[in-house]
């Protein structure tokens, strides 16, 4: 097992746990692990990428790593380079259904298989963040920001592509059956993942043109909050700043936007990627120690509600003070 270290931000009451090779009984020495991650573009891929590849190494393994380059099916094929490497184990961070059957071949050539954000029936473990959770919490900050009533958009492009912001957006939609004087517009909007920021500028400039002054009150970003930059900018270029904005992952790009004072941007759910990338690669180690693994492995989110949340939130997960 693991010790663990706890961070606090006080203004928020947040604990932040973080594994610690404390007593030297859990080690990586002489396995290989491939490591393969749909993508390092985005910080969030990057950091739990990071923190799975630094964590192997730290527990005395050697990483094969590979990268998709955000394309989904490059993504599944490094598999069958990881296949063909040796390798004692995979941690797989994110990818679509195309991985599915290069997990059973893994499987079956007796190379267990870890994943990130991607449960899986071949999977030994997936360590993710609780998507439940997240999108029930920005559906009630949500509907408290606009109190409760008010039309609202939504970007939700990966709702039926990604099982994570499956259950992120059906969980913000369920929420907001309590609120029966909120209504979501359609069509729902759907953002591209290259280049996010400024397609949802765009997208959202076009939507203001649609929705004139007083008729639109919260625009949503149902998966992730890359997005949400391009939103708060069309909204401040067009003095639309009385919408309010939500999304989620919490990145320390989004949450410095949400210290500014004045932002539209009110709501997030921060995720810990390094930690579930780090926390994925020490149950491999885990398993190698004969230890049981529930499929499951769920790391904190922080939850940021306001300017002074994320001020609190961008310091205790390691991003830096912003006073």
């Amino acid at each position: 097992m693991w010790n663990y270290i706890s961070a606090f931000a006080v203004v928020i009451g947040l604990t932040v746990t973080v594994p610690v090779f404390a007593d030297g009984h859990l080690s990586l020495e002489g396995k290989t692990i491939g490591v393969a991650v749909v993508g390092t573009q985005h910080f969030w891929d990057r950091e739990a990428f990071n923190g799975a590849t630094s964590t192997v190494e730290n527990l005395g393994g050697t990483v094969v790593p590979v990268d998709g380059g955000r394309d989904n099916q490059v993504h599944a094929d490094n598999h069958d380079i990881l296949l063909n490497s040796e390798v004692d184990a995979v941690i797989s961070i994110l990818g679509d259904g195309a991985v599915e059957p290069k997990f059973e071949a893994l499987k079956n050539a007796g190379i267990p298989v870890f994943t990130v954000d991607h449960p899986s029936p071949h999977a030994v473990n997936n360590t993710t963040s609780d998507n439940y959770y997240m999108g029930t919490t920005i559906g009630r900050y949500m509907a408290d920001a606009i109190g409760g009533q008010g039309k609202v958009a939504v970007f939700n492009a990966f709702e039926n592509a990604l099982r994570i912001c499956g259950i992120r957006a059906g969980l913000w939609k369920y929420v907001l059956q309590d609120y029966p004087g909120i209504e979501i517009v359609q069509p729902e909007l759907a953002e591209e993942f290259a280049n996010a920021p400024e397609d949802a500028r765009k997208k959202t400039l076009d939507l203001l043109s649609q929705y004139p002054e007083g008729t639109l009150d919260a625009i949503h970003v149902g998966c992730w909050d890359q997005p949400a930059i391009g939103v708060v900018q069309a909204l401040e270029e067009a003095g639309r700043t009385d919408i309010v904005v939500t999304a989620l992952d919490g990145g320390p790009d989004t949450l410095e936007i949400m210290a500014e004072d004045g932002t539209p941007f009110v709501a997030n759910v921060a995720q810990q990627p390094n930690l579930i990338g780090s926390t994925s690669a020490m149950n491999v180690a885990r398993h190698f120690a004969g230890e049981s693994l529930l499929p499951q492995t769920y790391v904190d989110v922080v939850p940021v509600n306001g300017q002074a949340e994320a001020k609190a939130t961008h310091e205790a997960l390691g991003y830096g003070s912003l006073d």
